[in-house]
């Protein structure tokens, strides 16, 4: 019997992890297609402030894009989740930051795991006003992939290590996911930070507008970035994205640790 060949990770696109303080800990989802490598410096900055963070690769992603097509989005959510439990086990407040798909990620585990601290958004997707949108459950059965939608970045220099192909059936189940995930918008009661790029290629500003009027939270803000695409964590704003979730974080750690005395 012939075995498929195991496709290495690229340098770069590994998951990381950082045990910091026992106060804090953030969760890092990186989006669809993507890999760590696009939230590495976010994690690096974190990491510095004495955050502990973890940021996994989804399954599916950082190998071939045929592999994300054998993927659905249970598979992306158990990996987070699974992340997400073992830092309510070693951190007293425990946050989740996502970027587009990954953003979609964190609302979800907002929605299922009250005890979540806060959220910090970049650019997250729930939906998409593409009407060829509407075709992808169809030509999924059928068509394996299109062309991709990475390195959305306006910095000259900035490169995204993700697939350049989009697996259709592993699309296909990301908009059931943006289904489930704006259903349940209401249950989402934590403090949320919203980072949406003026200028975005990938994610509609539809996206911002539907998180920031469903959401129940009441401490919201959004804050949009001028000089930036889609994948802001790469781009000219990065630095207004860290230190940005850094005074989220310790303003609101801070207000429960009040709380609880």
């Amino acid at each position: 019997m012939l075995r498929e060949a195991v496709v290495p990770v690229p340098s770069g696109a590994e998951p990381f992890a950082h045990d910091g303080s026992e106060d804090v800990g953030v969760l890092l989802c990186h989006g669809f297609t993507s890999t760590p490598q696009s939230m590495r410096a976010w994690g690096e900055h974190l990491a510095a402030e004495g955050v502990t963070v973890r940021c996994p690769l989804l399954p599916g992603h950082g190998t071939r894009w045929p592999d994300l097509n054998r993927t659905t989005w249970q598979d992306w959510y158990r990996a987070v989740e699974d992340e997400l439990a073992d830092l309510r086990g070693r951190c007293t407040s425990v946050f989740v930051f996502g970027q587009s798909m990954g953003g979609t990620l964190a609302l979800r585990l907002a929605q299922e795991h009250p005890d979540v601290a806060g959220l910090v958004l970049v650019n997250p997707s729930v939906l998409t006003q593409r009407k060829a949108a509407r075709l992808v459950p169809l030509l999924s059965r059928v068509w394996p992939s299109v062309g991709g939608i990475t390195g959305d970045i306006a910095k000259p220099d900035g490169f995204e290590l993700a697939y350049h192909r989009l697996p259709l059936r592993a699309m296909a189940s990301l908009q059931q996911l943006w289904d489930v995930v704006r259903a349940d918008l209401r249950r989402v009661r934590q403090p949320v930070l919203l980072f949406r790029s003026a200028v975005d290629h990938v994610v509609e500003p539809a996206n911002a507008a539907t998180v920031l009027d469903g959401v129940s939270s009441e401490d919201v803000t959004e804050v949009v970035l001028a000089d930036s695409f889609h994948v802001a964590t790469l781009d000219h704003d990065a630095p207004q994205v860290f230190s940005g979730s850094v005074e989220f974080l310790q303003r609101i750690h801070r207000y429960r640790a009040e709380e609880a005395v």
